[in-house]
């Protein structure tokens, strides 16, 4: 009699392993400790082979039927379903082996150690955020070109046209990996030439104007987040350092008592000084207090193990309502590079020298990072001194006027 579905729930174990059948080689091995196992009795040249078609109740009697059936077709092709799934699944291994996410990563690993660390987190989380979910698990010499600029689009719709660009740049790199290792023979990306938004080339967002800096200086110091957050935003215009090394600033290479804060600078491969003003030290040494047993001064919301997000001080920007086209976190650099010239009347030299730029003396040998260091410490000072009185109301004087 072919079993029923409640003669297979009702199955109860016994001291031996015992079978039920059904019909056509199907059958149910009941186990000792209840377990039930499907399996599939049939003929392949006169020799009799068995083939498990899974575990009831994952594989009901309908589905186990069902898989019966698919391996009936198979032996009336004279191919057997052994064989053939052992080829089924060697083959699905390969395309794992060569999917678009493997080969992405092993490229990432092999660059990994001649970018700033910088590059590499964004390029890691660019393919995981906008690539990887779409055609990651792809076999790479199958994605089209079609395919990758609907993924590519998908980037743009949610206004990061910049980005799309550099993740296009990256696919193009892997696919290039791919075909020098063997594993593809086309990319697809030289195809999309002209088929992305353009990107707007130009500098970073940023305030620039006098006025307008004491708007966003008043501003900033009426965010209401974070604690952590709050001291970021008041310590990035006072030290107008890159977002990257703010954010992972580390509390070791922070010395209060001289008000210096001395880094690597990952960018340009060395090391740099930021002559603290009182102001910044006062916030630090407050901050100290919440966040100096750990090693990040501005560690995540997400635990200390790691710094703060990159998105931490654009999202409070725009919560506050600075928009993107305005003011950006590497905005301040250009704040402080215009004004401390055009303004404050600051050389040059040391402006570029603070902003950890490549500044070389007249017989073109790079200044060290201790080039100037009295100058800079007096000059920062003077900047922070500038910020509070703007931003206590303080009469300016505008850009153009003071260069008229």
């Amino acid at each position: 009699m072919p079993l029923t579905d409640t003669s297979v729930k009702n199955a109860k174990p016994k001291a031996k392993q015992y079978k039920l059948f059904d019909e056509r080689g199907l059958f149910l091995i009941v186990t000792p400790n209840g377990g039930k196992w499907w399996r599939f009795r049939y003929k392949l040249d006169d020799k009799e082979k068995l083939l498990s078609l899974g575990v009831y109740p994952d594989v009901g009697l309908k589905a186990a039927r069902k898989l019966r059936d698919d391996a009936r077709e198979l032996l009336a092709q004279d191919i057997d379903p052994s064989i053939n799934r052992k080829v089924q699944k060697s083959a699905k291994q390969e395309r794992a082996a060569n999917s678009f996410e493997v080969i992405a990563r092993e490229w990432c690993a092999k660059n990994v150690h001649t970018w700033a660390a910088s590059t590499g987190d964004k390029t890691i989380r660019r393919f995981e955020r906008d690539i990887f979910p779409f055609i990651g698990g792809r076999p790479i010499a199958d994605i089209t070109s079609m395919e990758l600029l609907v993924t590519m689009q998908r980037i743009e719709k949610r206004g990061a046209v910049e980005t799309a660009h550099r993740a296009l740049a990256n696919c193009g790199q892997v696919f290039r990996h791919a075909i020098a290792t063997g594993r593809a023979t086309y990319d697809p990306v030289p195809p999309l030439r002209g088929a992305l938004t353009p990107a707007i080339e130009g500098h970073f967002p940023a305030v620039t104007e006098p006025k307008q800096v004491a708007e966003l200086l008043r501003t900033l110091d009426g965010y209401t987040g974070t604690f952590i957050v709050k001291c970021a935003l008041s310590l990035a215009p006072l030290v107008f350092v890159r977002p990257s090394e703010l954010r992972k600033a580390l509390w070791a290479d922070i010395d209060l008592d001289n008000a210096e804060w001395r880094y690597h600078v990952t960018k340009t491969k060395s090391d740099h000084i930021v002559p603290l003003a009182t102001q910044a030290v006062t916030t630090l040494r407050e901050l100290h207090a919440l966040t100096g047993q750990g090693a990040y001064v501005f560690p995540s919301a997400r635990g200390n193990a790691r710094p703060m997000s990159d998105n931490a001080i654009l999202g409070a920007m725009r919560r506050m309502g600075i928009p993107k086209d305005e003011m950006t976190g590497h905005g301040f650099r250009a704040m402080a590079r215009t004004i401390l010239d055009e303004v404050l009347g600051v050389r040059p030299d040391l402006i570029e020298h603070q902003l950890a730029h490549a500044v070389r003396d007249p017989l073109g040998r790079a200044y060290n990072r201790t080039s100037h260091l009295p100058e800079r410490r007096k000059m920062m000072q003077q900047w922070a001194d500038y910020l509070d009185k703007l931003k206590a109301g303080a009469e300016v004087i505008p850009l153009h006027s003071n260069l008229a």
